[in-house]
């Protein structure tokens, strides 16, 4: 199962969604699909969805997903990675009124960079990312969380 995770901002992904009705209705896309629609406009017509899920629903379907297709949001990219799920990132872009400007390619860089995610960019072809995403080697993410205190706390000492 495919599970599409857009976010609980004010801003729509109509693009992604509709991407993936076209391959669910032309049939190239065989995959369930499950879709956290958040306030994009776009209903989709060929698989199921919802606006927005609470946090037991979405930890439960990015636990039953196969893969996991989500806008840049930092919070779930790690919680999919966490969950050792293939992560595809699709990040919304200002020029589609997606978002205020394009700090989700950033993103979505930094972490493809490390190797923790595969990300579809504009002209790419997000059926040949899905089947990427079985096979791809993701690295295993590793927090820094711990170093960057010390580093808070050391200055703050000093």
């Amino acid at each position: 199962m495919i599970f599409v995770v857009l976010g609980t901002q004010k801003f729509q992904l109509n693009r992604l969604l509709q991407k993936l009705d076209e391959y669910v209705e032309q049939g190239l896309l065989k995959d369930e699909v499950f879709a956290q629609i958040g306030n994009s406009t776009y209903k989709p017509k060929n698989y199921k969805y919802k606006d927005f899920v609470d946090k037991k629903e979405f930890d439960e379907t990015v636990a039953k997903a196969d893969v996991v297709i989500a806008h840049s949001g930092v919070g779930t990219i790690i919680t999919a990675i966490h969950a050792q799920k293939p992560v595809i990132v699709y990040p919304r872009l200002a020029k589609y009124n997606e978002h205020v400007d394009d700090h989700q390619l950033d993103i979505a860089k930094a972490f493809e960079m490390k190797k923790y995610v595969l990300c579809c960019y504009e002209n790419d072809d997000l059926l040949e990312k899905i089947e990427q995403s079985k096979s791809y080697h993701f690295d295993e993410y590793v927090s820094q969380q711990k170093q960057i205190i010390g580093i808070i706390k050391d200055f703050l000492e000093t």
